[in-house]
């Protein structure tokens, strides 16, 4: 078992890679974000393909930047969208309008021809392509995308972005960023046109979804620089006409904070929808590496969507992107850029970055906190703590129970980690423990069950005396050690002050001591046709009328408790001869129905009673040992003795019973002529305790003590008169 959690919390702590905790892991994730993914559309943000239809009408894919633009133009102008983002990277000049073949000429062979090269400055407006998609850059609030690489040796393409922070920036917040080797930026007129752009890296698990996307990365430039989504939101705040917020990395920005972590702060105010009124800046949660999982929408849908042929062809209304955010990317067979995610297998990219955007927009972003492994680690040993506590003291089903208790009460927690601290907290591992460790135990005790089977077939001969085995034997299928139902008697007898008397002796002594105590209780049981039940510490239970029906079991118990207090003289005496304490025996007897038969758990069975009467045995040898009473009966067994005269001690309430139990002391046979005296006058003194009459209720206890000097319980009941007064 201790193998097994530390090689769990291996796993946790990354020492030990275990891909089917990890698979299931993912899994788990992916369930819940399914089970609990947003349906409802975001109206804030709206996908524009550039799909099949799109290039039917256009023609085939990268088009000449003056179609990019008049698309540019009609999403912004037209359709008067908030702000643009292009999931697409323009890092090469566009040379289909032949504007460089006409410059090549120009100064080449026909540098002497005037009227081309004046045709050729007039018309280069026309003919320019960048520098028109350029100006319609310009002309609405664009974030362009960008690459990242970690390719090394390999030249950067396009012009790096403006950083998002200084890489210094990220020092207080305890951020640590890998520095990527190489970019693929776009050309320097596009970046400089436009507002803002971010990288479009991603995060790939071992199964190839994508879960999780850097909000930040170090650029070769050593500086930090902004993924696409976490730019767009930051436009998105950004007041008509002013500079962009402000944005600042810190070590915590909460105090309610679950667990600490660095925390991305953007400054300013933002409308929660159209014309919606200013709400507070967004504080977003940041991993060790500015990881965040995506808050994908159900079936990664949740936003209208476009066909960019539509939007050139002017299909839609002006006005028809007012105030949103349009994502633009290429989504065409055999051009589109498809990822696998937890909620489809072939999502859009731009679906993957408008799923970040509105989880940014609303707050709602997980991530994966430093901590996270701690947590686990935590986590696994508590379950294991827990499993090693329960197993000792539950049968196979109770365990079974405490188990999947346990796996709900670590699910809750989990959710409650998720939903309400927007953390992402490993929950494989310590989900797979309690399971693991049950079927380890189940192992383990199939086992020990074999390896045992031989030592079990004379498992009745631990209870009962051979001689009624032998009897037993004559009619084997009359007898079963299966459970049933019984009118029986219990007895438990106990040594008074064994606390004492162990801390006199050496653990050897004690030892010897307590095998010749027992051995002589077992002989008295065996001869009284008792059923040895087991060894309780300093005590021995033992029953009457099982396996074998005895239809005198009550008399035959309790003349068996009569014999272990008659031998204690005798058993004191080898004591004294030994160099040993005296010892003094307390019993306590009670019929009535109860279970009897094989019971226990997997681990260890036992042929023994169970049942409330069997309690009040216990109860009646717990209230005699305390008060010295030697021998107390129930008032069940005391019905079922017939001749055998007894002294009632009342109605008394016993530890853990809600009611008083009537108790009798059983008269010995050493004060047989003096029994019917020794009853009137018992009787007697109650009848004047209970009219009140105190003086004369001592009085008559003194006759009795006179009468029967060793009878145990005269002291106890002159305390309970002295209590009258």
């Amino acid at each position: 078992m201790a193998c097994l959690v530390l090689l769990l919390a291996a796993h946790a702590l990354g020492w030990l890679g275990l891909p089917p905790v990890a698979r299931l892991d993912l899994a788990l994730h992916d369930l819940r974000l399914v089970a609990f993914a947003p349906t409802e559309t975001d109206r804030r943000i709206v996908l524009v393909d550039i799909d099949e239809q799109a290039l039917a009408a256009i023609g085939r894919w990268p088009w000449p930047r003056d179609q990019l633009a008049t698309l540019i133009d009609s999403i912004g102008q037209r359709g008067q969208a908030r702000m643009i983002a292009l999931d697409l990277v323009m890092a090469e000049p566009d040379n289909s309008s032949g504007l460089q073949a006409l410059e090549r000429l120009a100064q080449g062979p026909l540098n002497f021809d005037a009227a081309l090269a004046n045709a050729l400055q007039q018309g280069r407006d026309l003919l320019d392509n960048d520098a028109r998609l350029a100006r319609s850059l310009a002309g609405t609030p664009v974030v362009l995308g960008f690459m990242l690489s970690e390719q090394a040796n390999r030249p950067g393409v396009g012009q790096l972005p403006p950083p998002f922070l200084p890489a210094g920036a990220l020092a207080a917040g305890g951020v640590d960023l890998p520095r990527l080797a190489s970019h693929t930026g776009n050309l320097a007129e596009f970046q400089q046109a436009a507002s803002q752009a971010g990288h479009l890296n991603a995060l790939v698990d071992l199964d190839g979804r994508l879960r999780r996307l850097p909000l930040l990365a170090l650029g070769p430039d050593g500086q930090v620089h902004a993924s696409l989504a976490l730019a767009m939101a930051r436009q998105y705040l950004a007041q008509p006409g002013q500079a962009l917020p402000a944005v600042r990395v810190v070590a915590s920005a909460r105090s309610d904070d679950f667990l600490p972590m660095p925390r991305l702060s953007i400054s300013g105010a933002r409308p929660d929808g159209v014309g919606a009124a200013p709400a507070p800046a967004l504080t977003l949660p940041l991993g060790r590496h500015a990881e965040v999982l995506v808050p994908y929408r159900a079936n990664g849908q949740g936003y209208a969507r476009f066909s960019a042929a539509d939007v050139m062809a002017g299909k839609l209304p002006a006005g028809a992107f007012q105030g949103q955010v349009v994502l633009l990317g290429v989504n065409a067979p055999g051009l589109i850029d498809q990822r696998m995610t937890p909620v489809h297998d072939a999502l859009p990219g731009s679906a993957v970055h408008a799923s970040l955007l509105s989880g940014l927009l609303d707050g709602q972003v997980y991530v994966v906190p430093e901590a996270a492994p701690l947590v686990e680690l935590v986590v696994l040993l508590a379950l294991a703590a827990a499993m090693l506590w329960a197993l000792p003291r539950m049968g196979l089903v109770l365990a079974t129970a405490f188990g999947l208790g346990l796996m709900l009460l670590l699910a809750l927690g989990n959710a409650w980690a998720w939903f309400g601290a927007h953390l992402a907290l490993p929950l494989a591992g310590p989900l797979l423990l309690p399971p693991l460790i049950l079927a380890l135990e189940l192992a383990l005790a199939y086992w020990r069950a074999t390896h045992a089977r031989n030592q079990l077939a004379g498992l009745f001969g631990q209870y009962v005396p051979p001689e009624l085995v032998h009897e037993m034997s004559r009619e084997p299928e009359r007898y079963s050690m299966t459970p049933r139902s019984a009118e029986l008697t219990v007895l438990f007898a106990d040594v008074r002050g064994f606390s004492a008397i162990a801390a006199s002796l050496s653990p050897g002594e004690l030892s010897a001591m307590m095998n010749l105590l027992f051995s002589r209780l077992t002989d008295i049981v065996r001869e009284h046709r008792g059923t040895l039940d087991k060894y309780i510490g300093d005590s021995v239970m033992a029953f009457w009328g099982a396996p074998l029906d005895d239809v005198r079991h009550a008399q035959h118990a309790v003349n068996a408790a009569l014999a272990m207090r008659a031998s204690l003289p005798a058993i004191n005496a080898e004591l004294a001869r030994r160099g040993w304490p005296p010892v003094d025996i307390h019993i306590g007897v009670n019929t009535g129905s109860m279970v009897v038969g094989d019971m226990g758990s997997r681990h260890r069975r036992a042929y023994t009673v169970l049942g409330d009467a069997v309690n009040l045995a216990a109860r009646l040898q717990q209230l005699c040992s305390q008060d010295a009473l030697g021998l107390l009966v129930g008032d069940a067994t005391h019905q079922a003795l017939r001749d055998m005269p007894c002294l009632s001690l009342g109605p008394v309430p016993l530890r853990g019973r809600d009611t008083v139990e009537q108790v009798w002391l059983p008269i010995p046979e050493t004060s047989a002529p003096q029994r019917l005296k020794l009853q009137d006058l018992w009787q007697a003194m109650r009848d004047a305790a209970h009219a009140g009459q105190r003086t004369r209720a001592l009085a008559l206890l003194d006759e009795v003590a006179l009468l029967a000097p060793g009878l145990a319980p005269c002291q106890w009941q002159r305390q309970r008169l002295e209590l009258l007064a």
